[in-house]
């Protein structure tokens, strides 16, 4: 009888996903990280296909990509973003998801890129908030900016997406950016079945417990696919957690550098392996590409 209810049970918290697979996204070199932090980061379109590939032989199914200069500083190129999605493409079957999120950079920047590429999915911040990292160690901030989201730039972004057949990642860093999706429902310019990813640990944003995992869980239509993004070290109770509770998961270098043996990651394949090994701990087998397509509602 309790495997009957642990079974129920997962089917609840799952809401769109698929209980028995895990998509599995792997976040190359976000926007803000650098070799000073982790050799391992890549830069060029070349590394960033590499890496992907790589996190592709690993389990993942789907790629988080934001381009960078040869340097390593944040670029909104369109003509980067094609680089890598062809040199991408060219080595490997993975989801390319790019991101649109940026702190003081226009609309129009962040936009042409994902329309004049069409990636198969891009990503799509939720809401304002302020937006810190804290380090104890030297009692002060390494970032302290406000990460400006509003209504208009969402639409905005949304149509674009739209117009592009693009799906939309909606990136949720609190419970009011979930709740930011009601307006947008009703002006139908989102649609149900949505992709939602809930990240935790940014401060500024929701802290990273498997408690307020669960309650954001639970502010989700019950048709909607779901993902955990957990932001540093705490990232790997929520990864359990979410797949425990039948949710997809994403891990990588933009977001956390150590390996749960607290070892640092030499490269993103290597998170993207640790997560898959917690998957089979219950019974869950990494999506592939094709999988993950139909799971979350690509059509590539």
């Amino acid at each position: 009888m309790s495997g009957q209810t642990d079974f129920y049970d997962r089917q609840q918290s799952t809401k769109g996903n698929d209980p028995e697979k895990v998509v599995i996204s792997a976040a190359l070199t976000g926007a803000l990280t650098t070799r000073d932090q982790c050799e391992a980061i890549p830069y060029t379109p070349d590394e960033i296909a590499a890496e992907a590939a790589a996190a592709r032989e690993a389990g993942a199914a789907v790629t988080h990509i934001h381009a960078r200069t040869d340097d390593g500083a944040p670029t909104f190129s369109t003509e980067t973003y094609r680089e890598i999605y062809d040199e991408v493409r060219d080595r490997t079957d993975i989801v390319i998801n790019f991101s649109t999120g940026a702190i003081e950079t226009p609309l129009e920047q962040r936009l042409d890129y994902v329309q004049d590429v069409g990636p198969e999915i891009a990503a799509l911040n939720m809401g304002s908030m302020n937006y810190a990292k804290y380090s104890e160690s030297r009692e002060d901030y390494v970032f302290d900016m406000v990460f400006e989201n509003p209504f208009s730039e969402i639409r905005d972004l949304l149509e674009g997406m739209n117009e592009a057949g693009v799906t939309p990642e909606l990136e949720c860093f609190d419970t009011g950016h979930i709740g930011n999706t009601r307006p947008l429902l009703q002006e139908g310019v989102l649609d149900r079945p949505f992709h939602a990813s809930l990240i935790m640990g940014v401060l500024g944003g929701i802290p990273a417990t498997v408690e307020n995992l669960s309650h954001q869980v639970r502010q989700l239509p019950d048709d909607c696919t779901w993902q955990v993004i957990g932001i540093g070290r705490d990232q790997w109770p929520l990864v359990s957690a979410a797949i425990a509770m039948g949710g997809n998961v994403r891990v990588g270098l933009e977001d956390n550098f150590y390996r749960p043996s607290g070892e640092m990651a030499e490269s993103n394949a290597d998170l993207v392996a640790d997560a898959v090994e917690m998957a089979a701990q219950v019974g869950r087998e990494p999506a592939t590409p094709d999988e993950a397509r139909e799971i979350l509602g690509v059509e590539g």
